[in-house]
């Protein structure tokens, strides 16, 4: 197999992230209206799938030596698409729920800041590319994007099972986790494109 080709695959993986966070809250939907077991169980296997994406397209980037700086662009993309996928849907099933409106209003929270960090990071991104500076993700970023994705799968199984399977504290841990960790990497990806910042308001 050439380059083209797994380059090709690569990319294909990376989008392939989008139709599986749809699949995913349309199948959150479904389950909500029409309360069948294995509606739950499609749809957190639609999210594990889109999770699993950003782990392996990386890895065969790397393993196939086809890593592009189209891939390294697509990447934080996709996982832009998936947090604006996944996070609204988690916070309008807890929204339904009348015992979970303390936990939605967590959620929403979550939401916003994951957004608006995004946001941020890419406003940091496009000042520094100004200047030709590595835009790449640091480790923190790869770690929020790795640490997301798994919680994302835990907080949906709460939500279907709920009140039956995983306790309320658990799932208030992992996310007052991310949320520190959102925090930290706003301010690391600050600090890293400060210099590129002053250079451009001068």
């Amino acid at each position: 197999m050439d380059a083209r080709a797994k380059r090709l695959i690569v990319n294909a993986v990376t989008f392939g992230r989008v139709p599986f966070v749809v699949l995913f809250m349309v199948l959150a939907a479904t389950h909500v209206y029409c309360p069948a077991w294995w509606w739950a169980v499609a749809a957190t296997t639609s999210l594990a799938v889109a999770a699993l994406t950003d782990l392996y397209d990386g890895m065969l980037a790397r393993k196939w030596n086809v890593v592009s700086k189209f891939g390294a662009m697509a990447d934080p993309l996709m996982d832009k698409v998936f947090y604006l996928v996944v996070f609204p849907t988690l916070l309008w099933l807890l929204g339904r729920q009348p015992d979970e409106a303390a936990h939605a209003l967590v959620m929403l929270v979550f939401t916003v800041l994951y957004i608006l960090r995004d946001q941020w990071v890419t406003f940091l991104r496009s000042v520094g590319a100004l200047f030709n500076a590595d835009c790449g993700a640091n480790w923190l970023g790869k770690f929020r994007t790795a640490a997301s994705f798994p919680v994302a799968c835990v907080i949906y199984v709460y939500i279907a099972l709920h009140p039956f399977f995983l306790p309320r504290a658990l799932i208030y841990a992992l996310e007052a986790v991310l949320i520190v960790i959102n925090l930290w990497s706003i301010v690391v990806y600050t600090r890293q494109y400060m210099p590129y910042l002053k250079r451009s308001l001068n």
